[in-house]
């Protein structure tokens, strides 16, 4: 007997929405899971080869134009479970945010979570790209991972089983990140909340509240992309409604009405003047999804 599935499914859908930059055009289906079995079954109907996407909140990806031929698995309502596992663990679901996570370990007395406050995505995403903020890294604050692989079994592994770097992680073999448990070990000290301080600090530098992925380029090593950026002129600068943010350069913001391939244009145009004047090549650290074949 087939399992019944019990998530949304729709075709033809439009990404828009689901990602900060607000660009992007058709994924071929998108499927929002009840919960993890639910998942498992929706990925046994699916033909082997099929291009899957994992997507949280989608705060550092871009998507093309047109229309992308892949299933997006959207994890942030179906996968979205965060209990303390005793005093100073927590299991986190790949599409809780890491805001929550942030202030569910201050909740729990302790401040060295606090810096998945500046990080906009969920856990999922943070996990596949090692995201940081603030001086802190996520996977400095994990213990052990689970994955689902292709062929939909879970594997749990011990967080020393991954090969971690900046903003880059490789994975044993093939899966998906579905939850991970966490330990904080530094105590809050007495007085205000180490959230707020953090926030208004990332809010004085940053253009919070408009439509943008974040940072779009990893820091070479002993420099900032930002610094390079604004050294070579380019704040400001714009393509369709595409343009570099005038707080913080390693910043692009959609104005309007940018296009994927306006943000695309923008990145290569900062890569190719920041390598002629300053002799460093900026790597993307924003996930770029493209059309294959």
């Amino acid at each position: 007997m087939a399992t019944q599935i019990r998530g949304k499914i729709a075709y033809q859908y439009s990404i828009k929405k689901h990602n900060s930059w607000r660009v992007g055009g058709m994924v071929k289906c998108c499927f929002w899971p009840a919960d993890l079995a639910d998942l498992q079954g929706f990925l046994a109907t699916l033909p082997t080869h099929e291009r899957i996407i994992f997507l949280g909140l989608g705060s550092n990806v871009l998507f093309p134009d047109g229309l992308l031929d892949a299933t997006v698995i959207i994890t942030v309502k179906g996968l979205s479970t965060i209990r303390a596992v005793d005093d100073h663990r927590l299991y986190v679901e790949s599409g809780v945010s890491c805001a929550k996570v942030a202030k569910k370990s201050v909740q729990m007395g302790f401040a060295d979570g606090a810096f998945f406050s500046g990080i906009p995505g969920s856990i999922g995403g943070a996990l596949r790209m090692n995201a940081g903020a603030f001086g802190g890294e996520t996977w400095a604050a994990v213990e052990s991972i689970s994955i689902l692989s292709p062929s939909g079994v879970i594997k749990t592994l011990p967080a020393d089983a991954v090969q971690v770097q900046y903003r880059h992680i490789e994975l044993p073999e093939p899966g998906w990140f579905v939850s991970a448990q966490l330990a904080f070990q530094t105590p809050a000290l007495p007085g205000p909340d180490p959230i707020s301080s953090l926030l208004k600090k990332r809010n004085n530098a940053q253009p919070i509240g408009s439509f943008s992925c974040g940072s779009v380029f990893k820091n070479p090593l002993g420099q900032f992309a930002a610094a390079l950026i604004d050294q070579c002129g380019l704040k400001g600068l714009r393509i369709g409604d595409a343009v570099v943010s005038l707080k913080h350069a390693n910043f692009i913001l959609n104005e309007g009405a940018a296009t994927a391939a306006d943000v695309s244009a923008l990145m290569s145009h900062i890569q190719r003047v920041v390598s002629e004047q300053c002799a460093v090549w900026l790597e993307p650290e924003v996930k770029i999804y493209q059309h294959e074949g």
